[in-house]
């Protein structure tokens, strides 16, 4: 399987999104078309060559009492350019997870055409949704303002590069079948948690959402000092004997795919989030 990451999503970090459904992941393993009659009886018989305490040997007898029964009369060879053997593909980012056992059946043939009988067998879905893993979105870095050590009773500006936090998406392709589906990941929520309860967010429920020209909160500047932000959070205690705050900004993601097929739908939004850690001071007002 290939991926594109489609256009320049700038600097980013490589991580999971992670779904807001906690009922749903990506595909741990699924199944695809992989050889050939000929290619899978020259891997086979190339374990015979193992020597490590008789593995190799042991291995190709396995293999040779399915593929050289009545079954598939000599791995299928009368049907060489008709058709292929699937097998079982683990998806590398979740290859801990115990779901990545269930793909265990042996390589299986599939003619030319035919649609597997198979839950797990690859399909633009399954395209679409290993591709969730690979959105490539950038760190939730936030600025602030005042910067750095916030003060009791004074509002907190928040808000995003918004040159920064733009739609990216990555296509996954199949090569040699026509299949490809891609992903697309669009920004359209900040979450603030303050990280204690002595705090007031603005909005109160902490969710400041994308404006239409892709703007997330309002850089402050002077002529705002007596506004409250559309994005922020006024701390009011200090952290003398606390220590600081965790102030956590999550970033939520709506999820969209389509595919070569004509097939698409929308997958459950992702998360992604940093946690910054405030230190607020005992001072009441001060002159920005």
């Amino acid at each position: 399987m290939q991926t594109t990451v489609n256009g320049n999503p700038g600097t980013t970090k490589k991580g999971n999104l992670t779904p807001r459904n906690t009922n749903w992941k990506p595909p741990a393993c699924w199944y695809e078309p992989k050889y050939t009659p000929k290619e899978l009886k020259s891997m086979i018989e190339g374990f015979e060559d193992i020597e490590f305490m008789g593995i190799g040997p042991m291995i190709a007898g396995a293999f040779k009492g399915i593929f050289q029964t009545e079954k598939y009369d000599d791995y299928n060879m009368e049907k060489q350019g008709k058709g292929q053997f699937w097998v079982s593909v683990v998806n590398e980012n979740r290859k801990d997870e115990p779901e990545a056992m269930s793909c265990d059946n042996p390589p299986f043939w599939v003619d030319e055409g035919a649609t597997p009988n198979e839950p797990l067998a690859v399909s633009t879905r399954i395209l679409a949704e290993y591709a969730y893993d690979k959105l490539p979105v950038p760190d939730t870095d936030i600025t602030m303002n005042p910067a750095g050590k916030q003060t009791v009773n004074l509002d907190t500006w928040v808000w995003l590069d918004k040159a920064k936090f733009q739609p990216v998406s990555v296509t996954a392709s199949l090569p040699g079948t026509g299949l490809s589906a891609t992903t697309t990941a669009k920004p359209v929520a900040l979450t603030i948690e303050p990280g204690t309860a002595d705090a007031e967010l603005h909005p109160s429920s902490g969710e400041c959402r994308f404006a239409k020209d892709g703007s997330i909160g309002t850089p402050y500047t002077n002529d705002k000092k007596n506004q409250t932000p559309p994005c922020g959070v006024t701390y009011l205690r200090a952290t003398n004997k606390t220590g600081p705050h965790p102030l956590k900004a999550t970033l939520a993601w709506e999820i969209s795919w389509s595919s070569s097929t004509g097939e698409g739908g929308d997958l459950p939004t992702g998360t992604f989030g940093a946690t910054t850690n405030v230190t607020v001071g005992e001072v009441q007002s001060i002159n920005r």
